[in-house]
């Protein structure tokens, strides 16, 4: 029997009870992120250390010492620290630029000038703004930049011009342009609009005109009463595509073996085409170590072979944004040989050069020329070298760097060793390069000597500043390159020399000072940064608040915590100055610091070792010159779980019942788990075990249960630990297994579903498994069901073997989950258990959008757009709709776009069959899914048939049907009637068909059929070929066919024809009758 030392990971830092408190750096025993940094350059003055940065508000105890300090010194140190006390500092802050708490100071030495400088420009803190939404709203904000276009934009002539400029502040910024650096008036020109709350430029040309007439750099300027921030200088270029020059090209006549360069001098497009060699038959031309595209576009031979007559040889260029090809006129080889045979075996020969008669030559390069050259890569691109060379046999290629090796990591060979690309280019990659060409022959080389320049890059970016008034702060912008860039500041976009003067602001270099600010010191800063390579442009902007303290976490919150644990009480706060936090415990009493308390510099209170004592409701109240906020935590102390009595080490014979004890004692008001582990891993509780609170009984021991039993008692604060070892004895008598003999059947169902390490994307479930009922489980399903998109509908989750009852599951944001688990053994599945509690995820963004998306016509004039809506565990928030966006293809129409909460969605008033672009993005209330791909659909077609194909689904349709096949029905069976009891038919006969002397006839021209004289007409085969004329009434039987022969089946019912005919008279120049309906006919025949 042993207890194992280690104990429960909730022990040190303590449970909070929703809303949760802050800690995440509790449970790894580390300082929590503050929410305010110190930043002490302490200059050594009379024997005392002076702050010269940013105080943490919550260190008010070192503020106090060190002011105790100064009661030593002279009533002049004592009013200069008393004005430091006053410049308390505020909240989170950045190391690198801030604000710089004011000191008056009687002169001091030259050298501490130079320190105090040195402090200045190295050190400082400034206010970070909550990300808390209402803070964010609430506070005056100076513009802010948050999107823009590339600096280089090149954009598509066939679509409208989008330039894209994004900002935020509070209030709202407004926006203008300039191009070419001159205002450019929107308004005075009709294809230009500027976006609803943005400065987005949408030049559109659905109306006409040219997209290279905008062409030039544009600059976009956002403004508010705190300031103006700017974007990039963005240049816009229109892509170009020009066409191929037409040329005719003659052979080229080239001898066997001789080197050969087939140039492609593309037209010169925008960006640059891609180049790529093929036949006029657009097969690929075949390239290899002789044979290969250099990176210039060139088709380089090293020898020309025979075989190279084979095909033509036509350059191409694909260009981007139009997507199309242009094919050069190909070119011919015409390829002098000794030998004119054209041997395919000779091309495997171990010399086909001399095999075929071509002389052996030593290397030449054929691309750079000569042996040395030069070549200028900028920082952070991609450096290639290239060497192309000429010989017979074909050179090898090898690359050398002199003084040392090449840099493997971002070093690799391209184009059959003929290029060498160095990614990332930085500074220590510059040097002397050396590629090696040889052959048999002989060998030679080309040096390369690479200079790695660099646009400017930032070392430190300017931040944005916040100060409280009267504090001091600063904004840093150093940048490096090659050569090394000038610095220009400017504020609210002008040139920081023409702005006017401020007392109160000091430029030093790439460093600018700020003393004593006040509310009218607000600005935007523009840094500007540039050489003969490039710019960089960054925005920083000034802001001075007066916020009284304010806290940022719930109210009243509930810790609870283990005894003598230790635990951190967290009291986020925020304010401007940033303001002093103490701690009280029950709303009396002094500042809680020092002893079993420490106060950490974000404001937490520790307690090191928690006793009952500890319990009770703790105050923090943040104090600044504009006024205080307080909030409470409260602190309950749980009794530790222990097991007081262990299992103990056992020793059974096989087939004996052994019984393993675990006592707990825990507290109260916490719900206590007890689970064993058997080798450390979870046991499978079968039907020769019995699990209680307080043992676990195995019968019919068997040699598979020898090992090691683990007594788990956990609770969700805390757990203990106790180990035993069963050692199981062989017994020549095994006894009979008395369960072998039992029936077996589907196990009973899991029971007590609990749900714990809730997180933002998991939890773990727990469940007891049921009586296996003599038959192993195999499996568990866990089955979920969520009450929003399909309440109490249960869907499979995940499935795990049979030796666990434990599982964390991954779960989707923003779904309500409830989990129920059934058990599997041979015989079958359990009932499922009863349902665990609820557990709602957060919510996030869509992370994809719907499938099946498309579009089709059902009228001439519509398309309508449909997909697969998705479901719950894919909407990931609440509210879940589609932007359902679409335009013409291949027209610069803008996108129209509507948003659809359902699953279908019709567009009308379109042409007829026309081809669309048709995008359907998923968006909850937590933002907008991934930007969909584009799908093709068609409006409808000018003959459209499938409404009447839908026609035959209608049930006013088929009713309509089933009526007239029951009339068709009884009228044939009227005929079967009338045929078999007899009657008059008036028939006129036909005129191939005279009546003989013999047929009976009477007046009216009509003949008498009866059971004794039913005989056919002659030259008929039984079959009524005539007119069938009524006594009194015009209307006719329904004409079946055009013609044929009327019979009639074995079973009597009628299948012939009927062909109805008028007198001459009245069908003179009338070529067609017209049916009648099927209930005349009845009551003709009646």
């Amino acid at each position: 029997m042993r207890r194992l030392a280690a104990r429960g990971a909730a022990g040190d830092a303590g449970e909070v009870a929703a809303p949760a408190a802050h800690s995440s750096d509790s449970a790894q025993g580390r300082s929590p992120s503050p929410w305010r940094l110190i930043d002490l350059c302490a200059i050594w003055d009379s024997g005392v250390y002076l702050p010269s940065a940013a105080w943490n508000g919550a260190s008010s105890g070192v503020a106090r010492r060190r002011l105790n300090e100064a009661e030593k010194l002279s009533s002049v140190r004592e009013a200069q620290l008393k004005r430091l006390e006053v410049t308390r500092p505020r909240v989170l802050g950045s190391r690198e630029q801030g604000r710089v708490p004011r000191m008056a100071r009687k002169p001091p030495p030259p050298w501490v000038h130079a320190a105090f400088l040195l402090c200045l420009l190295s050190l400082g803190g400034a206010i970070e703004i909550p990300m808390d939404p209402s803070i964010q709203n609430e506070l005056t904000q100076p513009p802010t930049i948050t999107k823009q276009s590339v600096k280089d934009h090149i954009v598509d002539p066939r679509d409208n011009i989008l330039i894209e400029c994004e900002a935020k502040g509070n209030p709202a910024p407004s926006f203008h342009w300039t191009r070419n650096s001159r205002f450019f008036n929107i308004a005075k020109d009709p294809r230009v609009s500027m976006r609803r709350r943005s400065g987005t430029l949408v030049i559109d040309f659905r109306s006409g005109g040219r997209p290279e007439e905008y062409e030039g750099e544009y600059q976009c300027f956002a403004r508010n009463k705190f300031g103006t921030a700017l974007s990039n200088r963005i240049r816009l270029q229109v892509s170009k595509s020009p066409l191929w020059p037409k040329e005719n090209l003659d052979p080229v006549v080239v001898q066997e073996g001789a080197p050969l360069t087939l140039q492609c001098n593309p037209p010169p497009g925008l960006p640059s085409p891609v180049i790529f060699w093929m036949s006029s038959s657009m097969e690929p031309i075949t390239q290899d170590k002789r044979v290969s595209q250099g990176h210039n576009g060139d088709l380089y031979f090293s020898n020309v072979m025979l075989q190279d007559m084979q095909t033509d040889y036509s350059c191409n260029a694909r260009f981007h944004f139009t997507h199309t090809i242009q094919q050069k006129n190909p070119f011919t080889l015409k390829v002098l040989t000794n030998h004119p045979y054209n041997d395919s075996s000779l091309r495997n020969h171990p010399d086909m050069y001399s095999a075929r008669g071509v002389a052996e030559r030593t290397p030449s390069f054929m691309y750079p020329q000569g042996t040395a050259s030069s070549q200028m890569v900028l920082r952070g691109m991609d450096l290639l070298l290239e060497c192309i060379a000429s010989g017979v046999p074909t050179p090898d290629i090898a690359w050398y760097k002199k003084g040392g090796d090449l840099p493997s990591d971002k070093a690799k060979f391209e184009n059959f060793n003929k290029a060498l690309r160095i990614t990332n280019v930085s500074e220590e990659d510059s040097g002397e390069y050396f590629c090696l060409a040889s052959n048999k022959m002989g060998s030679i080389r080309h040096t390369i000597s690479v200079r790695v320049k660099a646009a400017p890059y930032w070392l430190d970016e300017p931040k944005n500043l916040i100060l409280a008034p009267g504090e001091d702060g600063r904004l840093v912008c150093r940048a490096n390159g090659n050569p090394k860039p000038t610095v220009q500041w400017l504020v609210n976009g002008e040139p920081l020399q023409s702005a006017p003067p401020n007392p109160n602001r000091e430029v030093a270099g790439d460093t600018i000072i700020f003393r004593d600010t006040q509310i009218s010191s607000r600005a935007v800063y523009q840094c500007n940064t540039s050489n003969e390579h490039g710019y960089l442009l960054a925005n920083a902007f000034v802001s001075v608040l007066d916020v009284p303290p304010r806290m940022l976490s719930p109210r009243n919150q509930l810790i609870r915590v283990i005894l003598y644990n230790r635990t951190r009480l967290d009291c986020p706060f925020f304010g401007s100055p940033i303001p002093t936090l103490r701690w009280f415990k029950n709303g009396q009493g002094s500042n809680l610091d020092g002893g079993n308390y420490h106060v950490y510099e974000n404001g937490s209170l520790e307690i090191k070792m928690i006793r009952k004592e500890d319990q009770g409701i703790y105050t923090c109240v943040a104090t600044n010159i504009l006024g205080k906020a307080e909030n409470q935590v409260r602190l309950e102390v749980k009794d530790p779980t222990r097991i007081y009595r262990m299992p103990e080490d056992q020793v059974a014979k096989r087939g004996t019942t052994v019984q393993l004890e675990c006592r707990v004692k825990h507290d109260p008001s916490l719900k206590l788990t007890v689970s064993w582990l058997k080798d450390d891993e979870p046991l499978y509780i079968g039907n020769r075990m019995k699990k209680e609170d307080d043992s676990l009984t195995i019968f019919g021991v068997a040699e598979r249960d020898q090992g090691s039993y683990t007594c788990v008692a956990s609770t969700e604060l805390d757990q203990d630990l106790a180990k035993a070892y069963l050692t199981v004895l062989a017994d020549q008598a095994t006894p009979t297994n008395r369960l072998a003999a039992l029936p077996k059947g589907r196990p009973d169902r899991p029971r007590d579903l609990e749900l714990t390490d809730l997180a933002e994307r998991s939890v773990r479930l727990t469940w007891i498994p049921g009586d296996a009922n003599n038959s192993p489980i195999t499996d568990y399903v866990v089955q979920f069901e969520e009450d929003q998109f399909q309440p109490g509908v249960w869907h499979d989750h995940s499935k795990y073997p049979g030796s666990v009852n434990s599982a964390v599951l991954r779960l989707s944001p923003y779904v309500n989950y409830q989990f129920r688990v059934i058990a599997i053994n041979e015989v079958g599945s359990s009932h499922p258990s009863l349902p665990s509690e609820r557990y709602r995820t957060s919510g996030a963004p869509p992370e994809s959008n719907p499938g099946d998306v498309k579009g089709e016509g059902t009228r001439k004039n519509n398309m309508e757009i449909t997909w697969t809506p998705m479901n719950a565990t894919s909407a990931f928030g609440p509210n879940l709709r589609y932007i359902v966006k679409w335009r013409r293809r291949e027209t610069r129409e803008a996108w129209n776009n509507v948003t659809v909460w359902g699953s279908r969605y019709v567009v009308g008033q379109t042409p007829v069959y026309v081809p669309y672009e048709i995008r359907v993005q998923a968006e909850n209330d937590f933002g907008k899914g991934p930007e969909p791909e584009s799908v093709i659909g068609y409006s409808g077609e000018d003959s459209y048939t499938n409404n009447q194909a839908d026609i035959a689904t209608q049930g006013w349709f088929i009713g309509l049907m089933c009526a007239i096949a029951l009339l068709v029905l009884i009228l044939l069976i009227v005929c079967f009637i009338k045929r078999s009891r007899g009657g008059k038919y008036p028939v006129r006969e036909k005129k191939d068909v005279p009546l003989g002397p013999e047929d009976p006839k009477e007046e009216d021209g009509s003949f008498d059929y009866s059971d004794e004289d039913n005989k056919p007409l002659q030259g008929s085969q039984t079959s009524l070929d005539g007119t069938i004329k009524q006594q009194e009434s015009d209307d006719s039987l329904v004409d079946y066919g055009e013609g044929g022969e009327g019979q009639f089946n074995e079973d009597g019912s009628f299948i012939g024809q009927y062909t109805v005919k008028k007198d001459k008279e009245e069908t003179e120049g009338n070529e067609s009758s017209e049916a009648t309906s099927p209930v005349n006919a009845i009551y003709s025949l009646a």
